[in-house]
């Protein structure tokens, strides 16, 4: 029996199979084999080398990378060529676009890689078409943009989530918050910190973890966590990547399949053709790659504006922002100069862990 019809019996079995206490340790059984069903079908076959299947090979450019992703003929390189000036094939039959197209946005000072990647199909996550390719370029996006036709939206939107989820890629999610070790000796210990009551007991988790050939182990878990998440944390191999969905075409909806469509969360209604909404969407882009500019102001001369700094929240601080600039400048760094949000005063000397803020200014004093 071949891997797709042990996936397709076990997806089977989980239909049928009703969703209560009793059945959850049944349930979670059935995930995990399904868990790693799926990984064996995503790796290459063995011995395969590294000619295993051709990818896209586009260089990493710019201050992020953004993947659009969708069904054939939605309008993503319609879309791409508006945003970006670079051409991308658009004819009004399917799979037009047949490889990986690059363009660049220049918004707001930052320089964002816009990525038309081929229409999927149902079943790529089999291995059908080139979803493979596609999915595995998608991992490496800093934001997804499905780009749905505004005629069957939702019901893409299903398809295009369920082939995403099965490649291991979770949209608009966050890691779960709790830690898992693998020990020496001592069983499975099941502890959780916080005023919940887990849905997981302990039985669950040891059917699990024994799929998976683990009977020593410790989970702390600091939030309720699901039979799902728990397998995503044991796997290790999963992205979290913050998703958009793109509404196209909606030129062909009336004003009141608009406002019930509005009800969708992160969503952006646009017309790529008419170029209708295309500011909403950067400002969406924006807000969803979580950016933020730094400004340079070399000693006795006024702040470069026209050239920002950009990096993502979170990994912002000055020994950040002085790696971005050159690898070397750590070693004579003696404080920064700082102006702008992140400081009480302007200017405010800091040290290298300070966190910078959007459209601050910096200026490094050397040793």
């Amino acid at each position: 029996m071949s891997i797709i019809q042990k996936i397709k019996e076990i997806e089977d079995e989980m239909a049928r199979t009703q969703r209560n206490k009793a059945t959850a340790y049944h349930l979670g059984i059935l995930k995990a084999k399904l868990a790693k069903y799926r990984r064996e079908l995503l790796a290459p076959p063995k011995g395969a080398g590294g000619g295993a299947g051709e990818g896209f090979d586009v260089s990493k450019s710019g201050d992020a990378r953004v993947g659009l992703i969708g069904f054939p003929s939605v309008g993503k390189s319609t879309l791409l060529t508006k945003l970006t000036g670079t051409f991308s094939e658009v004819a009004a039959y399917e799979f037009t676009t047949l490889t990986c197209v690059p363009g660049v946005i220049v918004y707001k000072g930052a320089r964002v890689q816009l990525l038309d990647l081929p229409g999927i199909i149902e079943g790529a996550k089999e291995g059908k078409g080139r979803g493979r390719q596609v999915i595995a370029v998608g991992k490496t996006c800093n934001l997804i943009l499905i780009v749905l036709d505004a005629l069957k939206p939702l019901q893409h939107k299903k398809i295009i989530e369920r082939e995403v989820e099965g490649f291991g890629i979770r949209l608009n999610k966050t890691p779960p918050n709790m830690s898992f070790r693998r020990k020496e000796k001592g069983g499975i210990a099941l502890t959780h910190t916080g005023a919940f009551t887990p849905s997981l007991d302990l039985e669950t988790v040891k059917a699990v973890l024994a799929e998976y050939k683990i009977h020593n182990a410790d989970i702390n878990l600091r939030q309720d966590v699901t039979v799902d998440e728990l397998i995503d944390v044991i796997e290790g191999n999963r992205v979290y990547i913050p998703c958009l969905y793109v509404l196209n075409k909606i030129d062909q909806l009336t004003v009141e399949e608009l406002n019930l469509l509005d009800k969708i969360p992160h969503y952006v209604p646009i017309s790529a053709g008419l170029e209708w909404n295309l500011d909403e969407l950067l400002d969406k882009i924006w807000e969803y790659l979580d950016l933020v500019r730094i400004y340079t102001k070399p000693k006795g001369q006024i702040p470069d504006y026209n050239a920002p700094v950009v990096m993502r929240r979170g990994n912002s601080t000055i020994e950040d922002f002085c790696n971005k600039i050159h690898r070397t400048i750590m070693k004579q760094f003696k404080y920064a100069s700082v102006w702008g949000a992140s400081v009480k005063h302007n200017p405010q000397k800091c040290g290298k862990e300070h966190e910078l803020q959007d459209e601050d200014v910096v200026q490094i004093i050397k040793k």
